[in-house]
């Protein structure tokens, strides 16, 4: 069975499509929210195109999403088009683990996704990053449960707040600069971004560790980073220990299995 697994960010939509236990295709598509559920339905077909399959090829669905519009539109699409009920992922779904958090339901399903992803692929605790629109620090126990984390502006996101505000500034590439000393604007920006987000990303995984093993929380603890961004801090941030970057998929992938038992 073929299962096609969406997962709706703020800056992009990620699609994976599984046969056979692997993934055999990954898109991207830009988030717009005023899209209508037929346009989307236009893109997925000739997604699925690409693999000469069409929707009746499709035999399962399961969405994470942080876009309410889009989260409706895709399950509108799903049933039109696929003929299928998906699985929507909220924190009331069978998760697999324990959200040990005030409020429940504030906790974003991409986030819930990637911590039931966490347990049952590493059973370690663990810190896992999300470099997306924000990036999401969050804390994973071996015993199954998710315990909240913090949200930091992405790296993007930081990057065009700072050209927007300031007039004489404009976009650069989001690479690290020859020098952390910059010796001209382009530099300057780079390293502050760049150089800076590593140094926010560092800091903040050591932060979080003091306080997970002062919870008892102990360690070894594991450090996971996803998302789109994940590889441009592979190399940089010593505070990672793994680039997972099919980790959402795999989180949808399993919570269907799960809707299952």
């Amino acid at each position: 069975m073929n299962l096609l697994a969406i997962d709706v960010g703020n800056t992009n939509i990620t699609l994976g499509l599984l046969q056979d236990g692997q993934w055999v295709a990954t898109w991207r598509a830009r988030t717009i929210s005023e899209k209508m559920p037929d346009e989307y339905a236009v893109l997925v077909r000739n997604f699925l195109r690409n693999r000469d399959l069409d929707y009746e090829d499709i035999g399962a669905v399961a969405i994470s999403s942080v876009v309410p519009p889009l989260t409706s539109a895709f399950v509108e699409l799903t049933r039109q088009y696929l003929e299928i009920d998906p699985l929507v992922v909220s924190h009331t779904s069978n998760l697999g683990i324990r959200i040990a958090i005030d409020q429940p339901q504030q906790a974003g399903a991409d986030r819930l996704v990637n911590a039931a992803a966490v347990v049952k692929l590493y059973a370690k605790n663990a810190i896992v990053i999300d470099f997306g629109t924000a990036t999401t620090f969050d804390i994973v126990s071996a015993d199954g449960a998710y315990h909240g984390g913090a949200i930091a502006p992405g790296i993007g996101l930081a990057h065009d707040a700072l050209v927007v505000r300031a007039a004489r500034l404009h976009k650069v590439d989001l690479v690290p600069p020859p020098d952390p000393i910059g010796r001209n604007t382009i530099h300057a920006m780079q390293s502050g971004l760049f150089w800076g987000y590593v140094a926010l990303v560092e800091g903040m995984v050591a932060r979080l560790k003091a306080s997970m093993i002062a919870q008892g929380i102990g360690e070894p603890i594991i450090v996971i980073a996803t998302g789109g961004l994940a590889p441009l801090f592979e190399e940089h941030a010593a505070a990672i220990d793994e680039i997972a970057p099919n980790l959402t998929l795999d989180g949808l992938r399993i919570l269907y299995e799960l809707s299952l038992s």
